[in-house]
């Protein structure tokens, strides 16, 4: 099942990352200070889309990096056994 995702901006200024069906508990909040509000210029929930559109990005990057590392792990076990020998 497809969940799709969106950023909201609360009444007390945090932004949360939740499934878009209005489930109960956020999967991220982000939290800006004061000072760093009064100096983003624009908007902060268009910074807090770029931080987690940035976030997926980089764990996409990752998996993508772990399949490969261990697609090379079994072609590398692969050759281990078809180069050992039995000596009868």
């Amino acid at each position: 099942m497809l969940s799709y995702l969106e950023l909201v901006e609360l009444a007390n200024g945090d932004i949360v990352l939740q499934k878009a069906e209005g489930d109960d508990k956020p999967l991220l909040v982000i939290q800006f200070s004061d000072e760093t509000r009064r100096n983003i210029p624009g908007s902060c929930l268009e910074v807090a889309r770029a931080m987690v559109q940035a976030g997926l990005e980089a764990a996409a990057v990752m998996d993508d990096e772990t399949a490969l590392e261990d697609n090379d792990e079994e072609e590398e076990l692969a050759s281990l056994d078809s180069e050992s020998k039995t000596l009868h």
